[in-house]
């Protein structure tokens, strides 16, 4: 008996691809160097290149850190064809994507899906098959897309309806996931939304390997401390290829304390965060260096289970948070948030564990000990203490 041979449409060919597509290029958080928090937009090809050798030269590379991502201020102006091309600051953006490889390197972009960028450049706003060409053919790896004048056009065409406003804003960004699966380049998608609509609920939807679950970081404790301390409820929002993103890492850049920094990358690691350093990495102090790359901390946000640490418990300006890990073991982080030196203690059955538990202090490099079921330390002011628990 004859029977008809099954076609399968491309688009469904297409979406059953799409979750392989997202773990190849973030099976555990993104780490690199993004250039807006130092450069802004004085950025330009030189640095880019700087950036790439300070890593390999620096021991960032082989701690983890292998996207360099250009952000906003790059675009020149569209031909008569409309394709973009990039501004006299970026003369070849093929060459230098081939010299961010030759490192041993990935690169990344920036776009929004406004006719505007939120520093006035060009958009992909009707350009968006024609700008993921382009970024496929220049070797682009990575894609930050920012909202920015999208919700003029979102206020313009949906003035009171917020439920037709968010439905604009899903189909933006599910545009130009298309766009870019149909490039066939990996290329990793940073959704920068600021967090709104709870875009860590359909942010998977759109084919987003990450999304900014807030509003911008800046350079000093209040900001990072509420936008680090906010994620409290988000975990299970978090899984690999699709991960909440608290913002870029102010490691360095000179407005915070050590310790301070210390807080920072120990909350972006217990977060399951991109680690996207944004400092002046041929400026760096010996103690910036040992913050950003050490292998047992990044060990935690790497780890291959994929799961995004949450909140413990809370008792004044003392946190408690934990991260799963692989092998049955778990990250904890025990934190202050006052400006005085204060003891912190641990109850291990707190986070699932007997008195005959393994403990290591990360930053510190060595074994401690629990007493009685229990561990206690002197967290700096506005410091962290990161172990790691094991049977």
């Amino acid at each position: 008996m004859f029977r008809k041979a099954l076609v399968i449409p491309v688009a469904l060919l297409v979406t059953a691809y799409i979750p392989a597509f997202a773990q190849s290029v973030a099976a555990t958080p993104p780490m690199g160097w993004n250039s807006w928090n130092h450069f802004a937009g004085k950025v330009n090809d030189a640095d880019v290149r700087a950036a790439a050798d300070a890593l390999v030269s620096t021991g960032m590379r082989d701690a983890g850190y292998i996207y360099v991502n250009i952000d906003d201020t790059w675009q020149g102006e569209r031909d008569a064809s409309g394709v973009l091309h990039p501004n006299s600051k970026f003369p070849d953006m093929k060459a230098l994507a081939d010299y961010v490889h030759s490192k041993g390197l990935k690169i990344g972009i920036y776009s929004s899906p406004g006719p505007q960028t939120c520093a006035h450049y060009a958009g992909s706003y009707g350009h968006e098959e024609q700008d993921a060409k382009t970024y496929a053919e220049w070797g682009m790896d990575y894609l930050k897309y920012d909202l920015c004048s999208f919700r003029e056009i979102m206020r313009k065409e949906a003035p009171g309806d917020p439920q037709k406003a968010f439905a604009m804003q899903k189909a933006a960004y599910e545009k130009m996931h298309q766009a870019l699966v149909a490039t066939g380049r990996p290329i990793l998608y940073s959704l920068c939304q600021y967090g709104l609509n709870d875009v860590w609920t359909w942010g998977t939807d759109v084919g987003g390997n990450a999304w900014r679950t807030t509003g911008d970081i800046a350079d000093n404790y209040t900001s990072m401390s509420r936008i680090g301390f906010g994620q409290a409820g988000l975990s299970k929002y978090a899984v690999p290829g699709h991960w909440n993103d608290p913002d870029m890492l102010e490691v360095g850049n000179g407005g915070m304390t050590d310790d301070q920094y210390r807080q920072h990358m120990t909350l972006w690691v217990i977060l399951a965060a991109p680690l996207l350093a944004g400092n002046d990495l041929s400026k760096m102090s010996p103690a910036t260096l040992a913050i950003l790359t050490n292998k047992e901390v990044i060990a935690v946000n790497q780890d291959p289970l994929g799961k995004q640490g949450d909140r413990v418990s809370a008792l004044g300006m003392s946190e408690i948070w934990a991260k799963p890990l692989s092998g049955d073991a778990k990250a904890v982080a025990l934190f202050n948030r006052s400006d005085k030196a204060t003891p912190v203690t641990l109850h291990l059955s707190e986070v699932g564990f007997d008195g005959n538990a393994k403990l290591r202090d990360l930053w510190q490099g060595r074994e401690v000990k629990a007493t009685g079921g229990a561990y206690t330390v002197t967290v700096p002011a506005y410091g962290a203490v990161l172990l790691k628990v094991s049977r």
